[in-house]
């Protein structure tokens, strides 16, 4: 079985930057569904890059947003609606936070804003 480590630091950058494109692309892919579906979005990966590149959180969210993350709140982001919230909290729920996981991500869950129950400002 291939686990992630047996797998060069090139291929698996190539692939995040895959990643980061397509989720630059797909602004209509809301953080909050993301959350609802996955436990993750936009805000974690940003604040992961930046603690793995020993950046800030600022400034590895605007390299995943591909400009900084107010801007793309302003103008991207959708207010998220009662269902949405309800979904990303039990997704979120199921984040594990034992030992097995790696120590970074115990502060990183969720590391997203709560999205706004109202318009974007």
């Amino acid at each position: 079985m291939t686990t992630i480590d047996s797998i060069s630091e090139a291929a698996q950058a190539a692939a995040f930057r895959r990643l980061v494109r397509h989720l630059q692309h797909r602004t209509d892919a809301q953080n909050v569904d993301l959350m609802g579906l996955a436990g993750f979005c936009r805000n974690c990966l940003g604040d992961w890059l930046g603690e793995a590149a020993g950046m800030s959180k600022e400034e590895g969210r605007e390299a995943v947003y591909g400009m900084p993350y107010a801007q793309w709140k302003a103008t991207h982001q959708l207010p998220a609606t009662p269902e949405q919230i309800a979904r990303m909290n039990e997704s979120v729920a199921k984040n594990r936070t034992d030992a097995a996981l790696d120590e970074a991500l115990d502060d990183s869950f969720p590391a997203s804003d709560p999205p706004s129950m109202t318009e974007p400002r």
